[in-house]
């Protein structure tokens, strides 16, 4: 089958014919009809956030139809839609059991440690697959799967309450979800930031006030920020971009008893200011890893109800193949993609 993988970090993904998956007695083989493109995919093709073992296919946000169940699956059937569960874990260790299965020691996440869905077929355990309603594309149930998901995990780190004011720095396609999530929580103002004047619109179209960081520095940023909010700041900031100064952005526009929210990926350290940033206001700095399985029903009902709406935020479509989607990634890395990047093989 076809799929594209990454042979050696620093270096293009490259396009390959590689053996179809075996499914076994527990798993479900699906045909892949989505997959998205994710800034996390940059990390890993340049080697940030290192994939093994290579080559390995990538992407981490799938979704599909089954076409061969394992004898011992009982709760799916050939022909159902699903999107998947990128984190392929144990369930038996003490933090699975927990509930806190995205630290499983024995776990693997697929387009990074085990083959994703950029390919033409993948086989995940079954608990992984969970289903998709008719009513949402294959696309966004796709790209629910790590940018939705990841945007919800880090709104209940960051403990947001009704009536609560959110921050989203970084407009892109977890921004999108986080401020329709926010509002769906019971967010009470969000605001968010970003440098491109159509991600802003569309997070304007979302319920978001916006400020376009263009030329403005940190300050300026919190600045307006502050302004937009009586001086008080914000009680719940996401970063989502992954650099120091857009975490030093939301860590500097919280409120008293505030909760900056870290998401972003950086090889750069952040550089804090104990008794400003952190003491003085008895704020909170988290950081925000991956996400649950139960969160992923969760927001496949919202988009269901209409709750949470990712048809504008799908805004390009690729072909299964390497030279396109290294385009892609490209973009991103310059910080110049469009919202949301969906492979369809």
């Amino acid at each position: 089958m076809r799929a594209v993988r990454l042979c050696a970090h620093g270096h293009p993904v490259e396009d390959a014919d590689v053996p179809m998956p075996h499914c076994g007695p527990g798993d479900v083989l699906v045909r892949v009809r989505a997959a998205g493109i994710c800034h996390s995919d940059v990390h890993y093709r340049a080697g940030r956030s290192r994939v093994d073992p290579l080559p390995l296919t990538l992407g981490h946000e799938v979704a599909g139809e089954i076409v061969e169940v394992g004898h011992d699956v009982l709760n799916h059937n050939v022909g159902d839609a699903v999107c998947l569960h990128y984190l392929v874990t144990c369930r038996q260790c003490d933090d699975c059991l927990a509930g806190r299965e995205q630290f499983c020691a024995a776990g693997k996440m697929i387009g990074h440690f085990t083959d994703g869905g950029w390919a033409e077929y993948i086989v995940v355990p079954a608990r992984n697959a969970v289903p998709l309603p008719h009513r949402v594309p294959f696309e966004q149930g796709a790209i629910m799967m790590c940018s939705s998901a990841t945007s919800l995990h880090a709104l209940r780190k960051g403990r947001l309450k009704a009536g609560e004011t959110v921050l989203v720095v970084g407009a892109g396609g977890l921004g999108m979800s986080a401020v329709q999530l926010a509002r769906a929580l019971g967010a009470s103002d969000v605001i968010a930031v970003d440098r491109d004047p159509l991600k802003l619109a569309l997070a304007e179209r979302f319920g978001a006030r916006t400020i376009r960081a263009t030329e403005l520095s940190t300050e300026e940023v919190v600045t307006q920020v502050r302004d937009m909010t009586n001086r008080r700041g914000v009680d719940v900031a996401l970063e989502l971009v992954g650099s120091p100064d857009t975490m030093r952005t939301a860590l500097q526009s919280l409120a008293p008893l505030g909760r900056a929210v870290v998401v972003g990926l950086s090889d750069i350290n952040l550089p804090v200011d104990t008794y400003r940033d952190l003491i003085g206001r008895e704020a909170e700095l988290i950081g925000s890893n991956d996400h649950l399985l139960s969160e992923l029903y969760e927001l496949v009902e919202m988009a269901e109800k209409g709750i949470l709406d990712l048809t504008d935020v799908v805004t390009n479509t690729v072909p299964l193949q390497a030279r396109d989607i290294n385009a892609v990634l490209d973009a991103l890395a310059r910080h110049e993609a469009p919202v949301r990047t969906v492979v369809v093989p």
